[in-house]
C-alpha cells in the first residue's frame, strides 16, 4: 500500500476518533500536548553544555545530551517508489534530532518501555542490554490518535525512509534518540500525561528544527546544486552553509568520501527541545570527505521525487 493510501487510512482513523468523542468535536480540534514546565520559570537561564552548575530540573534543559544535532539526508532514491514512497523535490529529508553529550559521546535506547523500533540498531547495547524489536502498532497510529493529520502529512513528505516504510524510521528515531532526551521524559508531563504525548511532541520538535535549515536552498543560493557532472570541495560546501547559519556543520560523504549524503547541524539549547532556542555551534565531528577527490552531490531520478503540497 502506497503512502497516499496509508494517509487515507489514517484519515479514516481520525474520523472514527472524532465520532468516539462526539460529533461536536471536529477532527481538526487538536488536543494540546504540552509538558508541565512551570518549574522552569525560576531556573537559571543558560544554554545546554554552557551551564556552570548542575541543572536541577532536567525537564527544563536537555541533559546530559545537551549537544543537539539536527540531521538530514540527501538520498537519490527510496527503493519503494512503486509504493508511492517518494522524495520531496527541491529539499533534503529529515534524519532526526539527536541528543549527544557535551563531550561528543551519546546514549541510545534509554527507556525500553518506550521502544517502538521494529528493527533496533544496535540490537544489543554496549553494556550487553538487548533491545527487543517492537511488534505492536506503528508510531504513525500514535499521531493519528491525537488527530494530528497536519503532522502526519508533513512527516510523510519530508521524513522519508529508504527500503522500508517511513513509520519504521520514525519509530527508530524516537526510540533511539528521544528516550535519551530529558525534556521528553514522561515525568515532565505530570499526572495528566496522555499516552504517547511525548512521541507527538518529539515529532513536532524534529520538524521545527528541520525547518530551520533548508539545506537545498542554502546550497543552491551559493550556486551549489545537484549534478551528475560537477563536483564540489568540502570547503565550498562548508562555506556556503556557514555563511547562512553561522557555524560549520558535519558533512557525511559515502563511497570513500566522494558522495554527499548527510549533514548534521550542531546546537546548544536554551530551554527545552520542544520550545527552546537553538544556538548553532561548530560540529564536534570531522566531516567524512576525501581530502583529495571532489565531492559528488548527485541528482535524483525524476521517478524518485515529487512536488510537495502540504495541507494549509
Amino acid at each position: 500500500m502506497g503512502s497516499m493510501a496509508t494517509l487515507a487510512s489514517l484519515v479514516v482513523v481520525l474520523v472514527a476518533s472524532a465520532n468516539v468523542f462526539g460529533a461536536s468535536q471536529s477532527i481538526f480540534t487538536v488536543p494540546k500536548t504540552f509538558p508541565k514546565l512551570q518549574g522552569c520559570l525560576t531556573e537559571p537561564l543558560t544554554y545546554s553544555c554552557e551551564n556552570t552548575t548542575t541543572i536541577k530540573d532536567t525537564c527544563c534543559s536537555p541533559t546530559p545530551g545537551g549537544l543537539v544535532l539536527q540531521t538530514q539526508f540527501w538520498s537519490t532514491y527510496t527503493g519503494l517508489e512503486r509504493k508511492g514512497q517518494l522524495l520531496p523535490k527541491g529539499s533534503w529529508t529529515i534524519h532526526g534530532l539527536w541528543p549527544d553529550n557535551c563531550d561528543g559521546s551519546f546514549e541510545q535506547y534509554c527507556d525500553l518501555s518506550r521502544q517502538f523500533d521494529p528493527a533496533p540498531s544496535p540490537a544489543i547495547l554496549p553494556d550487553g542490554t538487548v533491545v527487543p524489536a517492537h511488534k505492536g502498532p506503528g508510531v504513525d497510529t500514535f499521531v493519528a490518535e491525537f488527530k494530528r493529520l497536519d503532522l502526519l502529512d508533513y512527516m510523510s513528505k519530508y521524513w522519508i525512509n529508504q527500503g522500508a516504510p517511513n513509520a519504521d524510521f520514525w519509530g527508530h528515531e524516537f526510540s533511539k534518540h528521544a528516550t535519551c532526551t530529558s525534556t521528553f521524559d514522561v515525568a515532565c508531563y505530570g499526572p495528566d500525561y496522555k499516552k504517547h504525548q511525548d512521541v507527538v511532541d518529539f515529532f513536532d520538535a524534529v520538524i521545527r528544527a528541520f525547518k530551520m535549515y533548508p539545506t537545498f536552498d542554502l546550497l543552491a543560493s551559493a550556486g551549489i546544486i545537484p549534478s551528475n557532472r560537477t563536483t564540489y570541495t568540502l570547503t565550498q560546501l562548508q562555506t556556503a552553509l556557514k555563511a547562512q547559519t553561522g557555524s560549520i556543520p558535519f558533512l557525511g560523504c559515502g563511497f570513500n568520501g566522494t558522495v554527499l549524503q548527510e549533514v548534521w547541524y550542531f546546537h546548544h539549547v536554551l530551554g527545552s527541545e520542544q520550545f527552546g532556542h537553538f544556538k548553532p555551534v561548530d560540529s564536534t565531528t570531522n566531516s567524512t570527505s576525501s581530502p583529495t577527490a571532489g565531492i559528488h552531490y548527485y541528482e535524483r531520478t525524476h521517478s524518485s521525487e515529487r512536488e510537495v503540497r502540504l495541507l494549509p
